[in-house]
């Protein structure tokens, strides 16, 4: 479901439509798209799109607003300065623009890292697990979320006209039925121990833990990645849209420099709480998942 809206400043300004309908679009598997959105450089700035300023064996920049430290990058004292300024005002932004566009959030939502990606996706040579041109609900390994939502704000920046192609497949609801019967959480001493030995950098909950199985069992079943109906989606440069990658089945095909911020919700803040793929999860396994 792919709902475009005229918002040209990242104020909100710009948009006709109420708050109620865009945060109903969002929490319903919507993405909602901003092509009159671009995130601008510098004329400085333009030097940080080439690859060569990631670190050794990094895919991406990454950026800590509430900590204020960037990783990821290699150069001179000029050049870090300049990513500095790029990547913190990009999650300035972004947390401006949430917070406009759906202000039932203002006050729920936690900053998660903002990442600059200047390499190319196509042809990267990865594991199933790591393949994002496949298929998958997003989860990690090491960052459990309780529960929480995962709402992200993604802008192409590319400087040479490419577009950044998405392909997005069946709502949550129907993924979880077609995996969840095939997922059982370890236990929770497991769990425990897991965190003790600092395998998870917090508790990894059932949830948590059924996300991420779900995550691995999309992306290594090649019958599901071929046979499931899936929509393309080509974002050109200056576009920016908005997405919670916890519940919209999302794959990523080709494109290079692209801005994105992660915030991180609580369920019960939701406008409806029970599109939840916590509360989703809960139904479809018949008991309590935050444990």
């Amino acid at each position: 479901m792919l709902y475009t809206h005229a918002v040209t400043a990242w104020n909100g300004a710009g948009t006709t439509a109420d708050n109620v309908t865009l945060t109903s679009q969002l929490e319903q598997g919507g993405l909602i798209r901003l092509p009159q959105l671009p995130f601008v450089l510098t004329a400085a700035e333009q030097a940080l799109l080439t690859p060569a300023l990631l670190a050794p064996g990094k895919k991406n920049v990454s950026y800590d607003l509430s900590r204020d430290r960037l990783a990821g990058v290699v150069g001179d004292d000029a050049t870090r300065k300049l990513m500095h300024g790029a990547i913190r005002r990009y999650a300035e932004q972004s947390g401006a623009l949430v917070e406009a566009l759906f202000p039932h959030y203002r006050g729920q939502l936690l900053d998660g890292r903002t990442s600059f990606r200047p390499a190319e996706i196509e042809g990267r040579v990865s594991s199933p697990k790591k393949d994002d041109t496949r298929l998958h609900v997003d989860a990690f390994p090491a960052t459990p979320v309780q529960g929480k939502r995962l709402l992200r704000v993604f802008s192409n920046v590319n400087p040479n006209g490419r577009s950044r192609h998405w392909r997005t497949g069946e709502p949550f609801a129907e993924v979880a039925r077609h995996f969840a019967s095939k997922l059982s959480p370890l236990s929770s001493v497991q769990r425990r121990l897991m965190q003790a030995v600092k395998i998870t950098k917090s508790y990894r909950t059932a949830y948590d833990d059924l996300m991420l199985q779900m995550h691995d069992a999309m992306k290594l079943d090649p019958q599901y990645q071929a046979q499931v109906k899936a929509e393309h989606i080509h974002f050109e440069p200056g576009e920016t849209w908005i997405v919670f990658t916890d519940s919209v089945s999302h794959a990523a095909h080709s494109g290079q420099f692209l801005m994105e911020q992660t915030f991180y919700l609580p369920a019960n803040a939701m406008l409806d709480p029970e599109q939840s793929p916590l509360r989703q999860l809960e139904k479809l396994k018949g008991r309590a998942l935050l444990n």
